[in-house]
């Protein structure tokens, strides 16, 4: 007898085979890239998202071995990125608005916020396959105007070979092409709205080395002019409109990964600057963000980042651990202390005021 939903978001799996209970889902090719608000084939991930009752539904994607964005990471042995698991769920929770919630196709979507939490790192090593996600997604504080779903916080559990290695959030807001004007004119107090199809960019300040901010390859570099203080590292946002995974399609806005991103890559450097921790030795486990305002695309855009105190709330028993392969590792409580991770915290500000707060968990492998 199939377990109900709501015990299948609250941990259940199916013990016979491992894998959360469910519709079986379709690996074999990605969904139409216009459910998922992409422009480029390349950029689509998500493959299935099936219904499961009420406000419960299960989704696939595959992550693939190699990717000149998502790819790009100095950490040996190699991990699937969070930031990528991350797009996923985005992906599936713009999906299910347009084919469960029929939310129009014409209507902007607005983030809210975002979190990922990966809890089994060493699940997420690339291997000679491409790796399959499957996702248990949780749709809750529905909004409904005029019997119309206008927003929701997507929340999932997220799966490899049967084993739960992470959860994330994703909260969208739905705007009809009328109101989404209004609110970009609002927050513009009436100036037109640019794009980043047109609008020319100057980067100012020095480009960092791309190993300082976790990276290979330095097209994939969004920092310039990184300062450290004491404990705090600033930088300015360094856009690329051309892009092809940050900026799929034109934009009249900065991109909620795009902060996203600029804030790994600060909060990478901050380690290495604050306590000498080399990027190719730290994995973001966990990065929250909530955003507060459209970031613009005339200002220059301020990021901060500094390290914050470890939990105090960590005891004996309860942490992480390495495997001597160097992934790291969560087993069961064991006695005597464990490394916490070092949380450091991000403030994206534009004309002095914050735009956005990230958090980015950082676990260190050994060296």
């Amino acid at each position: 007898m199939q377990t109900p939903v709501r015990n299948l978001l609250n941990g259940d799996t199916d013990t016979a085979t491992g894998h959360p209970d469910g519709p079986s889902l379709d690996y074999e090719r990605t969904l139409d890239r216009t459910v998922v608000h992409r422009e480029s084939l390349a950029e689509v991930f998500v493959t299935d998202t099936q219904p499961l009752g009420g406000d419960a539904h299960a989704a696939a994607a595959q992550l693939p071995r190699s990717h000149a964005y998502y790819g790009d990471h100095l950490l040996r042995p190699r991990l699937h990125d969070p930031v990528l698991m991350l797009e996923a769920c985005r992906q599936v929770g713009l999906a299910i608005a347009h084919t469960h919630y029929g939310v129009p196709f014409d209507h902007k979507f607005v983030l809210t916020t975002m979190g990922v939490t990966i809890t089994r790192p060493e699940r997420l090593a690339v291997g000679t396959a491409p790796c399959a996600l499957r996702m248990l997604c949780s749709v809750e504080d529905k909004r409904v105007k005029e019997g119309r779903v206008v927003g929701y916080d997507a929340r999932f559990r997220l799966f490899v070979d049967g084993a739960e290695v992470g959860n994330a959030v994703v909260g969208l807001r739905f705007k009809s092409p009328a109101s989404y004007g209004a609110l970009r004119l609002s927050n513009r107090s009436g100036a037109p709205v640019p794009s980043t199809e047109t609008f020319d960019f100057t980067v100012t300040g020095e480009i960092p080395a791309p190993y300082s901010v976790g990276r290979s390859n330095s097209d994939n570099v969004v920092l310039t002019g990184i300062a450290a203080d004491g404990d705090a590292v600033s930088a300015s946002l360094r856009v690329l409109p051309q892009h092809p995974s940050l900026f799929d399609h034109a934009q009249d806005h900065l991109p909620g990964m795009v902060l996203i991103e600029a804030a790994r890559q600060l909060a990478l450097n901050t380690l290495l600057e604050v306590e000498g921790t080399s990027p190719a030795k730290a994995y973001p486990a966990e990065i929250t963000a909530t955003f507060t305002s459209f970031g613009e695309l005339e200002p220059r855009t301020e990021v901060r980042a500094r390290t914050a105190p470890a939990d105090a709330g960590a005891t004996e028993g309860e942490g992480v651990y390495y495997t001597q392969g160097g992934i790291v590792e969560y087993l069961a409580p064991t006695a005597g202390p464990e490394p916490v991770p070092t949380s450091v915290e991000v403030d994206v500000l534009q004309r002095g005021a914050s735009i956005c707060r990230i958090g980015v968990g950082l676990v260190r492998l050994p060296a």
